[in-house]
């Protein structure tokens, strides 16, 4: 029996693993997290305030000053905690990455993105394996978090680590989700898993460590070590038989999301023809007790998995030369929802009889969703962007963003107007792609001339509702 009271169902050889997993039992294990974006940096913090010490790698020596100094480059992320945590030297950022080979457990939370053909680009994960390659030493589990394709730990990943000259072999085994049945990983001198992050930037009602963690190992010794290291900070830890199963467990949580999404955008498209408020709609079908979970359309996904994700199983299913059709037409809808805002723009301009070449334009908010300051993937950035090639003049107001940063894709160098009912009055049309809290919509449509609302913010308006264009 462990220390966390789980009955031990697999026979670990090699005297290496067998220290590591009493050091993960007994917290003493130092844990260090590669990539301290909105993924890294709130895990590095929850296995810090967990009594792990926990270094935090990061190749941007900017954050890593910025966390050195106690201070927060993510909005929701509070500050107290960071300086804390820092200041107890619980966790420590890091650019030297030559620290790794001092790590008892390796968490790998770079970006995945998209190259320009909608394929998977792994080169920070190829890149940082190749990092691990050369530091890798017998006693370390490394633990991939980024979201990839089903077979990316296994067949990606594993062959690089071994180059290195340790073993880790692939075996089989079974679990019922809470233990590990099989035999041990024969030989294994590192240990490798795959457990997908589920964060949600922004969502107060489930805090990280209350998500339930999926762990899928590439032989049984690499799951039990995962779920020892994970099940001292998260409250429940779910197993599953490999790293491919909890590979495509969250591609399925967000493609999942994806297709719903796309099926009530695409149902907005229809409703608006129909003269049907999509929203009464919804809100009426929410009121059934069984069988239905309410999706809400918008200007098009944001952040980075529901944009990408179902693009990583597309390219994965082509391997297997099988057509995910309903995915791909999912992620195509999504796709062209910008579009439709810039279209439903130009359209209510033209229905006053005012030309689109000059018209002023005020996007408000630039967020991939409400109330954070994360940019991954935002509807806004394309919005923006085919506004200016309608030759639209676009100004934005975000107050999380003052200014906007350098993306993979874009490069919109612009900063956000001070927002005040003089400024509303100035441009052709405002735009909410975003709904912050923090602003007052009954003041936008008073002051604006045109209102063209993608997020139902503007629901509880009373007056002027004819400045409003619901998009």
């Amino acid at each position: 029996m462990d220390k966390l009271g789980r009955q031990r169902q697999v026979d670990v050889s090699g005297e290496a693993i067998s220290e590591l997993l009493s050091r993960l039992e007994s917290r003493t294990a130092h844990v260090g997290v590669i990539g301290l974006g909105y993924v890294g940096l709130p895990v590095a913090l929850l296995f810090a305030n967990s009594g792990f010490p926990t270094s935090g790698f990061d190749t941007d020596p900017s954050k890593v000053d910025t966390l050195l100094k106690g201070e927060s480059y993510i909005h929701h992320i509070p500050v107290e905690n960071i300086a804390r945590a820092v200041a107890e030297k619980r966790f420590h950022p890091t650019a030297d990455f030559s620290q790794l080979g001092s790590m008892d457990a390796i968490l790998v939370c770079v970006p995945t993105p998209l190259d320009e053909h909608r394929d998977p680009d792994l080169s920070y994960v190829r890149t940082t394996a190749d990092q691990l390659s050369s530091s890798l030493r017998p006693g370390q589990l490394v633990v991939l978090e980024s979201t990839t394709y089903p077979g990316t730990t296994d067949e990606v990943v594993l062959p690089i680590l071994r180059q290195s000259g340790l073993r880790c072999p692939v075996s089989p085994y079974e679990t019922d989700g809470l233990t590990v049945k099989g035999p041990g990983a024969p030989e294994a001198d590192f240990l490798l898993a795959y457990s997908p992050e589920r964060v949600d930037p922004g969502n107060k009602l489930y805090p990280a460590h209350q998500i339930p963690k999926v762990i899928g190992g590439v032989n049984p010794s690499s799951a039990l070590a995962a779920q020892i290291l994970y099940g001292n900070a998260f409250e429940q830890t779910v197993l599953v038989s490999s790293s491919k199963v909890a590979e495509m467990t969250k591609l399925l949580e967000n493609i999942y999301r994806c297709v719903n999404i796309a099926l009530v955008n695409e149902l907005k498209l229809l409703c608006q023809r129909m003269e049907i408020d999509i929203w009464e709609v919804i809100e009426a079908a929410e009121t059934k007790p069984f069988g239905f979970a309410p999706f809400y359309p918008g200007p098009g996904p944001g952040g980075h998995c529901i944009p990408i994700d179902p693009f990583y199983l597309t390219w994965k299913a082509r391997e297997y030369d099988f057509p995910t059709r309903l995915v791909e037409l999912a992620g195509e809808i999504s796709s062209a929802m910008p579009m439709h805002v810039v279209e439903t723009v130009a359209e209510a301009l033209n229905r006053r009889r005012q030309s689109t070449q000059g018209a002023k334009v005020l996007i408000l908010g630039v967020a991939y969703k409400k109330d954070v300051d994360d940019l991954r993937e935002s509807p806004a950035l394309r919005i923006i962007q085919q506004l200016w090639a309608r030759g639209f003049q676009v100004d934005y107001y975000d107050p999380h963003f003052p200014h906007l940063p350098k993306t993979r894709r874009y490069d919109l160098r612009m900063s956000s107007i001070e927002l005040s009912p003089e400024r509303l009055t100035e441009y052709d049309a405002v735009v909410i792609v975003t709904d912050h809290s923090s602003l007052d919509y009954e003041e936008v449509v008073r002051h604006a001339r045109l209102v063209v609302d993608t997020r139902n913010a503007t629901r509880t308006v009373r007056e002027n509702r004819e400045k409003i264009v619901r998009c």
